[in-house]
């Protein structure tokens, strides 16, 4: 079989590397002596390589081991701090439980109070009474909040205190005993503890007084001239002086 042009010329060229390599006994260790020259190369590339980079190695590892010491710190102060804030946290947490309680205590004691004032309006003088309506309203008003409540019911003391250190004067119709219909009488209060009523038509007086029943008012026909001069007297109309007045204490009349 005959071989391209191709072939034959590649088997001569491989035949005479050979006859060269036969005849040069050396040739083999030349090979081994480049490639190990390659290889020192490419070691002492490697090697200065490594050198140039160790450095940033040292540099970064040194960073990054401060940067870790930095943030193992900020950890134990964020703890500290943590617990710190836990612990005002708690104490807040304890004082806000305190003063919801002691508010429900101030709602009870202050829904007591109210219930008495409501309780005790039947005894209270009739203008006291119709002056405070409104305060009774909102003392009835369920949904009224504590601080408003609270507002009603100083405004509602202050109120009674103030009457029960003057005394007042002024008309008003009123339920007396005997009547059968209510009455236009000029009436004076001393205080809560007990009042007056004087008709001029008829020149007839009662007395009122607060009683477990709620205020009454009793014909007094012997107060009636001693009225008569307190109200002149109130009015500018008279002298004052001191007179003798019907008071009842107790279950008597004095």
């Amino acid at each position: 079989m005959r071989l391209p042009p191709v072939g034959r010329i590649a088997l001569l060229a491989a035949a005479c590397l050979s006859a060269a390599f036969a005849d040069d006994p050396l040739a083999p260790l030349g090979k081994v002596a480049t490639e190990w020259v390659k290889t020192r190369d490419q070691t002492v590339k490697e090697q200065m390589e490594w050198a140039s980079q160790r450095e940033l190695l040292q540099t970064t590892v040194a960073a990054l081991q401060e940067r870790a010491q930095a943030l193992e710190d900020q950890r134990d102060l964020l703890k500290a701090r943590t617990a710190r804030n836990r612990a005002e946290l708690a104490a807040m947490e304890q004082e806000n439980a305190d003063c919801r309680q002691r508010l429900r205590a101030s709602e009870d004691n202050l829904a007591r109070v109210d219930a008495a004032l409501v309780a005790l309006r039947p005894q209270m003088p009739p203008r006291l009474a119709s002056a405070l309506t409104v305060a009774y309203q909102s003392l009835g008003d369920a949904k009224l909040g504590p601080s408003e409540r609270m507002q009603v019911t100083i405004a509602f003391l202050t109120r009674c205190e103030q009457f029960d250190h003057t005394v007042t004067v002024g008309e008003e119709v009123l339920a007396l005993q005997g009547e059968a219909q209510p009455r236009l009488v000029d009436s004076l209060y001393w205080g809560l503890s007990h009042g007056y009523a004087y008709e001029r038509s008829s020149g007839r007086a009662w007395l009122g007084r607060p009683t477990a029943g709620g205020w009454q008012w009793e014909a007094c026909p012997q107060a009636a001239s001693a009225v008569r001069t307190m109200l002149a007297a109130s009015r500018d109309q008279a002298e004052p002086q001191f007179v003798a007045v019907a008071a009842q204490l107790g279950e008597g009349t004095k």
